[in-house]
């Protein structure tokens, strides 16, 4: 009996020896910069027992399958094409790492090398995601001083970290910049600007920098308010997307005096929001006509063409757009929601979701390919509404509006009782 004991114990060691040895295995190499091949695959999640949270959704959507991740970053980012979801997770009190997962199973497909951000360690770094010439990116960035002895503004940089979304290949980029930075991937480049006219477009493939100075942005001839309020907003396919207090243009490109949309003065465009290729812009009508006193025109356009794809009007709003509303594109492009605005880009449709009056806007803030658009009410009621009809409808009032949907998942947002952020993924019924 005292032999078959030592037996199973012997038998018991080896096994935990084994599986420390493959965890060992398992874990990342610690190195930073550079190409590497894509991390370790987790198992699938077993599709029958879904994520642990299961929170009230819009009925096109089951909370019964899906997958859930607690304690990464509360932003994400998404690449469409590649069907991949990026967040980050804290691996020490200063370190972190950036995880690529399947969107459907939540199966892990690479995870990048742990790396210390310039910022503030007690917050995660900043992520988004970048696509040019059909190859998608996930993007980490922070900003802060260039060695422990830095003591001037000049010893700031940006670092950017560049995954490829498909293999996990990175790339490291460190730029000198001396002021507060805003960075974007709106187009086929990452965007880092001082929020007005000095900016630099770095190349996602290739990691080259090309920095913009005032003068580079080569203003329209005759187009006196171009320069004043001078803004780079995005990158698009034909080069940087600008906007003055009247006007915006893209360098040796097209100018928007020359795509406004009929109806509408030539010189009144104002771009709020430039995302996958569009630019959302508000427009005033031309003196005199119907509705010019009470109604401005929005238009979603090309952003390398500037040609205007479809219109809706809308009631003036009771201060300058600015750089809201915020607009989101459905992944495979057709349809465009901002705050109350809908648009079928295929139509040319548009409509603007408010009572005769103006009362009870909506706010839209994510749709899908199949043109059903979430948000909330003025009272924070949540909606859905059918882009095909222009019909909103009011959801129960505990329901959640996911932020995305890619590969017929969509992506939720939630914080538990204990301030856990969750990124939950809950699939589409059918």
């Amino acid at each position: 009996m005292r032999q078959r004991v030592v037996r199973v114990a012997l038998v018991a060691g080896v096994t935990v020896l084994a599986l420390l040895l493959l965890l060992a295995t398992c874990g990342g190499d610690g190195r930073t910069g550079g190409p590497r091949k894509a991390g370790p695959a987790e198992p699938a999640r077993k599709g029958a027992a879904g994520p642990a949270t299961r929170l009230a959704v819009p009925p096109a959507y089951t909370n019964r399958r899906g997958w859930e991740v607690t304690g990464a970053s509360a932003e994400y980012a998404v690449a469409v094409g590649a069907g991949r979801v990026g967040y980050l997770e804290r691996v020490s009190a200063a370190r972190f790492r950036l995880r690529a997962v399947d969107a459907v199973s939540g199966r892990t497909r690479w995870a990048g090398d742990a790396w210390r951000p310039l910022s503030d360690p007690a917050y995660f770094p900043r992520l988004l995601s970048v696509a040019k010439d059909g190859r998608e990116f996930f993007v980490t960035w922070s900003y802060g001083q260039a060695g422990e002895d830095a003591l001037t503004a000049a010893d700031m940089i940006v670092a950017l970290d560049v995954y490829d979304a498909q293999s996990g290949a990175q790339r490291r980029v460190e730029l000198p910049w001396a002021g507060t930075p805003a960075v974007n991937g709106s187009g086929p480049g990452i965007l880092v600007s001082d929020g007005g006219a000095d900016s630099a477009v770095v190349d996602p493939v290739t990691g080259r920098v090309s920095l913009l100075a005032p003068q580079d942005l080569r203003h329209p001839k005759g187009c006196g308010d171009c320069r004043v309020q001078t803004q780079v907003r995005a990158v698009t396919e034909k080069g940087v997307l600008v906007s003055g207090r009247r006007g915006f243009w893209v360098r040796d490109g097209w100018h928007s005096r020359k795509a406004a949309p009929a109806g509408t003065d030539a010189a009144s465009g104002v771009p709020t929001s430039v995302t996958g290729g569009r630019v959302l812009a508000r427009w005033q009508k031309k003196r005199g006509s119907a509705g010019a006193g009470g109604y401005d025109v929005w238009a979603v356009h090309d952003a390398a063409t500037g040609m205007a794809l479809a219109k809706a009007e809308c009631r003036k709003p009771a201060m300058e757009p600015g750089r809201h509303p915020q607009a989101a594109v459905a992944p495979e492009g057709r349809y465009v929601v901002a705050g109350r605005l809908g648009f079928d880009l295929e139509t040319g449709s548009g409509h603007c979701f408010e009572e005769a009056d103006g009362t009870k806007p909506l706010s839209l803030t994510a749709v899908t390919d199949r043109g059903i658009a979430y948000g909330t009410t003025a009272t924070r009621t949540p909606v859905e509404a059918d882009l095909t009809t222009s019909e909103p409808t009011a959801l129960p009032a505990n329901v959640q509006v996911p932020a995305v949907e890619v590969a017929g998942t969509a992506l939720f947002s939630w914080t538990d009782r204990r301030d856990r952020p969750h990124l939950i993924a809950y699939a589409r019924r059918g």
